[in-house]
């Protein structure tokens, strides 16, 4: 975890002495987890905080395996959410935990486990100096790669003590690795089936047996951990790259999702997005409808998926679009209009696989899906209301120009005084005495509606980047 870290209370123990006669008692990871689960949901507190749209189904599953003590696997599709998940789990270890001052594995000062620690305990009994953890220091992260060593994740033999004096045989020699220095703490993977085989194995004697080898030298080290991991279901098979003995050491495989409804959908966006001008629920919606469109399409590969970061980016280049306008025709504040839509197909267009076959029409693929989700959204916000003065009055000549040179006053100028913008604005929730620009969004998104549904027509100039809507 990143981040500058607290400093601890000063009232917290300083010695081992002071330690034990206050009472405190060591307590292994996976209980200290479960205890502090248990009285989150007693309390009603949620555990998860910024999880959403897992609440109803993968957050009990996961709930279910951390009570039951079990090491776990998360399955699921990229930008799921799995590796935010993990991350959420710091928050139910003990804000503060001790350990010995100067130990390189963070170990328990009345529980050490190796020789170096042992040593000091039995010399210095309770004047033992402890240092106290903040739980932002006992959680470990690694990205599964085909180059990750043994040495990455178990340890090695350091060169450097073996030049000082010390024999191979020595477990003092030992440089350990990420999972030892977790000891009494959290160790994420992510992608695991992403380690190579000779990787995979040596994660077995850690999970089971809870010892360590390094070149030859085995070191029983009663370690104290919580594994977890990600992995694509497709790769976590016999057939896939995960080996089965490995696959037998976690005791739960929970499935993540991506969100289950637009409104879900539309939170993870507001969640996770930084929107540098304003962007109304309705195009957020449009958005996420867009998403959820690439993932049920034929032409996207759906074995690679449609991560949630696509709908974030989306709304990111959205709200990057209005504030260029704003820039470039001093106008404040910067509201993203329907028209700034047309900005994601082709910078978003990378991050997506595209069946074979399809090459040369991703571009059309994309804005078709596009508008599909913007009638859909209109469709939804303008159910019941009579939008044939709008079409009437665009008909009798009042044609509306927007685009990336064109003000929400200049789009609201070139339309009559009609009842139905009013209503039009109001379905939105925008105030006849709102900005001009946020007006100007809801009437633009009526008449790409009305355009999708070929009772009016667009012409779109590719010199000057303008849209004009007429009959």
């Amino acid at each position: 975890m990143t981040g500058a870290v607290p400093t601890p209370p000063e009232n917290l123990p300083r010695t081992a002495g002071e330690l034990r006669a206050a009472g405190h008692l060591p307590r292994g990871v996976k209980t200290e987890i479960r205890d502090n689960l248990l009285a989150a949901l007693r309390a009603g507190r949620d555990p998860w905080p910024g999880i959403v749209g897992f609440g109803k189904t993968v957050v009990p599953q996961l709930e279910r395996a951390l009570i039951a003590g079990h090491d776990v696997v998360l399955l699921g599709e990229r930008g799921q959410g799995k590796t935010r998940l993990l991350r959420t789990m710091v928050g139910l270890l003990d804000e503060w935990t001790p350990v010995i001052e100067g130990s390189e594995l963070g170990e328990h000062p009345l529980d050490p486990i190796t020789p170096e620690s042992r040593r000091r305990a039995a010399e210095l009994g309770d004047d033992l100096p402890v240092a106290w953890r903040h739980r932002s220091q006992r959680y470990a992260e690694k990205l599964a790669t085909p180059d990750t060593s043994v040495g990455d994740l178990i340890g090695d033999v350091d060169p450097v003590k073996v030049a000082q004096g010390r024999t191979l045989g020595d477990p003092e020699t030992i440089h350990f690795g990420l999972v030892p220095r977790a000891h009494r703490g959290i160790v994420a993977i992510n992608e695991l089936p992403d380690l190579a085989e000779r990787i995979q194995v040596a994660l077995l004697n850690v999970m089971e047996e809870r010892d360590i080898q390094v070149r030859g030298y085995t070191l029983r080290l009663p370690l104290d951990v919580l594994l977890v991991a990600t992995s694509n279901p497709e790769d976590y098979t016999n057939r896939g790259r995960i080996i089965t003995p490995l696959k037998d050491r976690f005791g739960a495989e929970v499935v993540t999702h991506y969100p289950l409804s637009v409104a879900a959908e539309v939170d993870v966006i507001k969640q996770e997005a930084s929107l540098v001008a304003e962007v109304g629920d309705e195009l957020l919606e449009v958005l996420a409808r867009f998403v959820r469109n690439l993932r049920e399409s034929s032409a996207i590969d759906q074995r690679s998926g449609v991560s949630a970061r696509f709908a974030v980016a989306a709304a990111e280049t959205v709200a990057a679009a209005a504030l260029r306008r704003s820039a470039l025709i001093d106008e404040h504040p910067a509201v993203a209009r329907p028209i700034d839509l047309d900005s994601v197909p082709a910078v978003l267009r990378g991050k997506l696989e595209f069946e074979s076959g399809e090459e040369g029409r991703e571009t059309e693929h994309l804005t078709h899906l596009l508008r599909r989700a913007v009638a859909e959204t209109a469709k939804d916000r303008f159910a019941g209301l009579d939008l044939r003065p709008l079409v009437d009055a665009v008909v009798d000549g009042h044609l509306v120009a927007t685009g990336e040179r064109v003000a929400g006053s200049e789009v609201l100028e070139a339309l009559p005084e009609l009842p139905v913008l009013h209503e039009v604005a109001a379905r939105l929730n925008v105030s006849p005495k709102d900005h001009p620009g946020r007006i100007a969004a809801a009437i633009e998104l009526a008449l790409e509606s009305l355009y999708l549904r070929r009772k009016l027509a667009k012409d779109s100039d590719s010199n000057d980047g303008t849209t004009v809507y007429g009959p």
